[in-house]
């Protein structure tokens, strides 16, 4: 008799290459190939927070009105991606609303990625927020592509019989259309995902499959690597990965084609 297994995957970073920037609000400089959810983990009482807009509203916008002013026209809804404390969504609305964050702050990091990855599968903008300085240190847009072994990855992993499930930080327009192009049904999706609701989805799955892995590739993704039976951190994305990060995976891959192999090894004893 086979085992249950299920693996779930972050999606920026580890089924999508990324390209990220931010922009510095305290000095206007650029930051190009930056880890987002480092600029959060960096400093204590910080948050990543993802604006669920339409972009076209963004650029038809006047680039001189302030953000706040934009999330009340259009009733934008804001999500926590991950935070280094907690945070309530009232805190996070109140520091915005306190700092002089503009339209174009926002356009001119989404248009970076736009050039830069002119045939963009993903975009994203966000911000992280300060509660200790109220303040918003950083405007930041990410935008990217899937690997070019993701879809096999996913495909092999199903022939194994594994169930497959994403749990990532980025909004669900997003990752419908990546789930979409995975054929990874959205119920199978968890969009928003902090830190602790990674966590969470693992240990809640380890209570109906038999063993649980969680592919993630930032500090985001800790917790979960900690709580799965195997915790795989993918490097592919290239950048500088925190040792405490490192520690806490099982494995640390180089392609997210190795996933396959992996899970093929664990569940080949598993088998009765």
């Amino acid at each position: 008799m086979e085992k249950r297994v299920a693996v779930v995957f972050d999606s920026a970073g580890t089924l999508l290459h990324m390209y990220r920037v931010a922009k510095e609000m305290s000095t206007g400089s650029i930051l190009e190939d930056i880890q987002s959810t480092l600029l959060v983990a960096e400093k204590a009482n910080r948050a990543l927070v993802i604006l669920r807009t339409s972009f076209e509203d963004l650029w038809q916008c006047d680039p001189d009105m302030e953000l706040h002013d934009f999330i009340d026209m259009y009733n934008i809804d804001l999500g926590i991606s991950c935070s280094s404390s907690p945070f309530q969504m009232d805190d996070i609305y109140g520091i915005i609303r306190q700092n002089g964050t503009k339209v174009s702050d926002v356009n001119e990091v989404l248009s970076i990625v736009k050039g830069r990855c002119p045939n963009v599968f993903y975009l994203a903008a966000g911000l992280v927020v300060d509660s200790g300085e109220n303040i918003v240190p950083y405007v930041l847009s990410t935008g990217g592509q899937m690997y070019s072994k993701t879809s096999a990855a996913i495909t092999h992993l199903r022939e194994l019989g594994a169930d497959i499930y994403i749990a990532s930080g980025d909004d669900e327009q997003n990752l419908r259309r990546l789930a979409s192009s995975l054929a990874i049904p959205m119920k199978d999706v968890f969009a928003v995902a902090t830190t602790y609701d990674k966590e969470n989805i693992v240990r809640n799955l380890k209570e109906s499959y038999d063993f649980v892995f969680m592919v993630g590739d930032g500090m985001n993704d800790i917790l979960a690597l900690r709580a799965a039976d195997m915790g795989i951190l993918t490097s592919q994305q290239g950048d500088e990965r925190p040792q405490v990060l490192m520690d806490a995976a099982d494995v640390i891959i180089g392609n997210i084609i190795d996933v396959v192999n992996i899970v093929k090894n664990v569940n080949a004893p598993l088998t009765l």
